[in-house]
């Protein structure tokens, strides 16, 4: 049995253990809560999203499954996007016989009937991935889900044997498409290291304001993909594909949704980057 986490310790946990980590707004209180109490805690939970460009998504959910549907969700460059804290709507219902393993801290079985709810029990994470077998795993990306793995484990104590996928929790599931018998070995295998930690950002630890003169149309750069995924953690992305690394009309939309956010309108609303309006996107340094 043990008590969750201070939202604090966790980040620091992950830091710790050398995961590279966006903090989004409020993720420390924005949770589930009060549906029902989150702990003790008995274990992490693995998840794919079956989607890309899943950081809205994760962060508020649905009319039928509110948000937040996941603590964080892990890139495919391997950062950890921490969304909520707390119960999040991740696991649902599971089988009683899996978290008597997880719990014993041993292989699990086959899933048995649905009977236990996770929701209370695991910390929930998603990875992005279409789970369709033909969506790669970049290796940046599952290094950092055997990192975060690893990190909870070694704060509560815990083996590998404590961290376990959807599809081992309920016969409903299938996700994680990658192979968690792996995936524990790679765990373990960190637990037995002592680990290297990252810096926790830092007031230079993003991008400076590149002039409005760089934000023109076909210009190509990893800046572009990265002030693309802070806008849709904004919630102002307006992407039907992306954000990639070419800045268009996607992009201005995007970023024209994010100065009115911000309380701009008119011409001062135009899609284009500004010197203030960059600074408070906190581009992280790519």
């Amino acid at each position: 049995m043990a008590v969750p986490l201070t939202a604090d310790t966790f980040a620091d946990a992950l830091r710790a253990e050398g995961v590279q980590v966006v903090e989004h707004p409020d993720w420390r209180t924005h949770n589930r809560n009060h549906r029902g109490p989150w702990g003790p805690v008995r274990g992490v939970m693995l998840h794919h999203t079956a989607g890309r460009n899943s950081l809205r998504l994760c962060r508020d959910g649905t009319a039928s499954l509110p948000g937040p549907l996941c603590i964080g969700l892990i890139a495919k460059d391997g950062t950890a996007h921490l969304l909520g804290y707390g119960r999040t709507n991740h696991a649902g219902s599971g089988s009683a016989a899996v978290l008597d393993a997880v719990v014993a801290e041993r292989t699990p079985p086959s899933p048995g009937p649905d009977a236990v709810d996770g929701n209370a029990l695991f910390y929930g994470f998603e990875t992005e991935n279409l789970g369709n077998g033909r969506d790669p795993y970049p290796a940046a990306q599952l290094a950092a889900v055997e990192r975060l793995s690893a990190a909870i484990c070694r704060a509560h104590g815990w083996s590998s044997a404590s961290v376990i996928g959807h599809k081992e929790w309920t016969r409903r599931k299938i996700d994680p498409s990658f192979s968690m018998t792996v995936m524990r070995a790679r765990i373990e295998a960190r637990l037995s290291l002592k680990p290297v930690p990252r810096p926790a950002p830092a007031a230079g630890a993003y991008e400076p304001f590149p002039g409005t003169a760089y934000f023109v149309p076909g210009r190509r750069g990893a800046l572009i993909t990265a002030a693309g995924e802070r806008l849709v953690a904004e919630g102002c992305g307006r992407y039907a594909v992306g954000p990639g690394p070419v800045w268009g009309e996607a992009d201005v939309r995007s970023y024209a949704a994010w100065q009115r956010k911000l309380g701009y309108a008119g011409a001062a609303a135009d899609g284009i980057p500004g010197r203030v309006s960059w600074d408070k996107l906190r581009v992280p340094h790519t």
